[in-house]
């Protein structure tokens, strides 16, 4: 199913096929915070650090799904498949945007 995500989102999700950190990175405000797995990532180095660990721990692609909006944040919900524990699995991102890079993601269960 195709859905259509708000410019700098879709953005993310794009650079996420690429499997680039650097990409990734790019998609964030210099002093963006992403919050994932219990640990919070804060500024572009950071989230570019998480990206590259992420990467290479694991094989995986992310196909959104579905697209809403609450109280100043976009949810998009992901079908995720990998060769990580537990795949495959359904996740929350939850993102503040400034313009049309990221300030704020939240990926949850």
């Amino acid at each position: 199913m195709s859905i259509e995500l708000p410019k700098g989102i879709a953005n993310y999700f794009l650079a996420e096929r690429s499997r680039s950190a650097e990409e990734v990175s790019r998609c964030f405000t210099e002093t963006a915070v992403v919050r994932d797995e219990g640990n919070t990532y804060k500024g572009r180095d950071a989230i570019r650090g998480w990206k590259a660990h992420a990467s290479k721990k694991y094989n995986y692609t992310v196909e959104p799904f579905a697209v809403g909006t609450e109280v100043g944040q976009t949810l998009v919900t992901s079908h995720i498949v990998g060769d990580f524990p537990g795949s495959p699995v359904d996740l929350r991102y939850t993102f503040v945007v400034d313009g049309e890079e990221i300030a704020e993601l939240g990926i949850t269960l």
